[in-house]
């Protein structure tokens, strides 16, 4: 096994150990697949954060593998986990970086997520990828975030645009881009101020970030991610679809795969949302965000029949 992969399960553990111990607990003493088993299956996923579109989804899915294969109810473990992995293919999603460059990409979400650390890791990837990368300090109403982004941004050996506390974010990322053209690099990352998504005049601000980098360049921002803490669950579909309104999103991170999470939020948001998951996160190193594998986070967060 991989070591990233053993990260996502450990990660994963609070979840599939809760999926594991319903599965068991549902099948125990059962001689045949029946209406009962099917609706204590729904429960346990929707108990995983999955949300109940998704496991009235995948239960009917399932009881299309049993029907065809005659399953027995010790089957029944297996034909969920291939169900719940070729759900998670359509979820995944990859940066798409435009050429000539550069990328723009906005980094959302509320404050205590994880999105300026994001920012950096993603950078760390784009660089482990072989390209130039630039950073935009757009966080501007919190000291801390300029502070953080820039000691990352030296830790990596990445440039870095950022005005004085309480500058306009605006300015910052008009700024960065022009430095990102000018200097030829590949892909500009801007971190933002963390909403308080409740907020009307936080978020007009957001959108107003959104307008300066399309007069920096046209088309910009090119890529809007919304950055979720796993942790909060269901309480993450909210935070998305508020901000879905304020600005076009094109795809999600979800951090804090740590232990706590809920790692079906993924499959809830990504589904209601119609957006895909680009990164996952589990820890805080740089090396601890990475793209999104369907069929890595299907191992990890599924129980295997004799798991």
């Amino acid at each position: 096994m991989s070591a990233w992969l053993q990260r996502l399960r450990t990660g994963l553990q609070r979840t599939r150990q809760g999926l594991t111990d319903r599965i068991g607990a549902a099948l125990q003493g059962r001689q045949v697949v029946d209406e009962e088993l099917y609706a204590e299956l729904e429960e346990a996923l929707v108990l995983a954060d999955m949300g109940v579109p998704v496991a009235e989804r995948l239960i009917a899915g399932l009881r299309r593998r049993v029907q065809r294969a005659h399953a027995s109810p010790a089957e029944v473990p297996g034909l969920l986990r291939a169900e719940l992995a070729e759900a998670l293919v359509p979820v995944a999603g990859r940066l798409q970086l435009v050429s000539p460059g550069p990328t723009v990409v906005l980094f959302v979400g509320v404050n205590g997520v994880g999105k300026t650390t994001t920012v950096a890791k993603v950078a760390h990837q784009l660089q482990a990828e072989g390209k130039r990368v630039l950073l935009a300090a757009g966080d501007t109403f919190r000291a801390a975030a300029v502070e953080q982004l820039t000691i990352w941004a030296d830790r990596l050996g990445v440039p870095i645009i950022h005005h004085g506390e309480g500058a306009d974010p605006g300015a910052v990322v008009f700024d960065a881009i022009a430095a990102g053209r000018a200097r030829g690099v590949d892909v500009v990352l801007c971190d933002t101020a963390g909403r308080l998504h409740t907020k009307a005049n936080l978020m007009e601000e957001l959108r107003k970030v959104a307008r300066v980098a399309g007069r920096a360049l046209p088309g910009a921002p090119h890529a809007t991610l919304l950055v979720l803490d796993a942790t909060t669950g269901q309480n993450a579909l909210q935070q998305a679809r508020i901000f879905a309104d304020a600005v076009p999103l094109t795809g999600l991170v979800v951090t804090k795969l740590d232990g706590t999470a809920r790692g079906g939020v993924v499959l809830a948001v990504a589904e209601a949302m119609h957006l895909p998951v680009v990164y996952v996160g589990v820890g805080e190193s740089a090396d601890d965000l990475r793209p999104f594998d369907p069929e890595a986070y299907a191992e990890a967060l599924v129980p295997e029949p004799a798991d």
